[in-house]
């Protein structure tokens, strides 16, 4: 089974965690396993416990990674179906009560984007889907073809920064009055209707926002980014560290605004120095995103957008 994907920032998402001998770590958004492998590659002994919601990815990396996941006492990799907003409870089943590292690509697979039945990409004809969680009922033809128009258009807005976001719901809804939008060609067909001609000629696809927006939607991305951050940091041991890849402005402002909350303190008037209660439980690691170098951005342009920040428990 392949699973290829290029694993954005991997040397210094990975090197920046400090890997222990015989720590744990997660790797809350396994995928394709790049980085496991190389974290793997980095510990002489330890577990990484790998997350992933998506079935297709914890089946191949069964295959994939066997060696790893077999041994006769501790295996070195133990996979989790589920999503890391389930953190602090499959850690609990696992039998852990702190970690020595997380990191998070939030990022989508090149294999999801690439399988066009999962219809990701506006880049492929397929029915109108996008859920990471292939069990999951709720889909992007079901959000296209029930969302209200207001619904829509804020979704555009505000998870794909869509500045026709208005011109784009209210033309969805009055097609959808004639027949139900069923594949990401329709959709891509009436967002280009409803943007006008001189901007379908800049700034790239003219699906592209539209299309991240609805699939953040579809998955509840944001809703469960800042719940799954405040876990991983109370999860984590002291001099534990947290790393966290972003793709996209609003992803890489809820783990700023995170980071911030726990590393910074707002010591009383009258007081030489904050209180044992009120003393930061994180310091940053890097204050300025870490983003890929140009030898990364001419192998993978995927990663052009991509921000890491890094934090260490106290």
């Amino acid at each position: 089974m392949e699973f290829k994907h290029f694993s954005v920032l991997l040397h210094e998402t990975i090197d920046n965690l400090k890997p222990q001998a015989g720590g744990v770590y997660v790797d809350a958004t396994f995928g394709g396993g790049g980085h496991a492998r190389y974290l793997l590659s980095q510990l002489s002994a330890g577990t990484v416990i790998g997350f992933d919601q998506d079935e297709y990815a914890i089946d191949t990396a069964k295959e994939n990674f066997k060696d790893y996941l077999q041994a006769d006492s501790q295996p070195r990799l133990q996979l989790v179906h589920n999503n890391f907003s389930h953190l602090t409870e499959e850690l609990a089943k696992l039998g852990y009560d702190g970690i020595d590292g997380i990191y998070y690509d939030l990022g989508v697979s090149s294999p999801q984007l690439d399988q066009a039945q999962r219809g990701f990409s506006y880049r492929f004809d397929a029915r109108l889907d996008m859920r990471m969680d292939q069990s999951q009922d709720f889909d992007a033809y079901q959000l296209v073809n029930t969302y209200s128009q207001k619904q829509l258009a804020d979704v555009l807005y505000r998870y794909g920064d869509e500045k026709f976001s208005r011109q784009i719901a209210r033309r969805i809804v009055e097609k959808r009055q004639q027949k139900p939008i069923e594949t990401t060609f329709e959709l891509v067909d009436i967002i280009k209707e409803a943007i006008p001609a001189y901007a379908r000629r800049t700034g790239g696809h003219p699906a592209k926002k539209s299309f991240q927006a609805i699939r953040v939607e579809v998955n509840h991305e944001l809703d469960v980014l800042q719940a799954t951050l405040e876990e991983a940091i109370a999860a984590l041991k002291p001099g534990g560290r947290i790393a966290v890849i972003t793709f996209q402005s609003l992803e890489d402002k809820i783990v700023k605004k995170t980071f911030k909350k726990y590393s910074e303190v707002e010591i009383p008037r009258g007081m030489p120095e904050a209180p044992a209660d009120l003393k930061p439980s994180l310091k940053l690691v890097n204050r300025k995103p870490i983003v890929a170098s140009a030898e990364e951005l001419e192998e993978n342009n995927r990663s052009h957008s991509a921000k890491l920040r890094v934090a260490e428990k106290l």
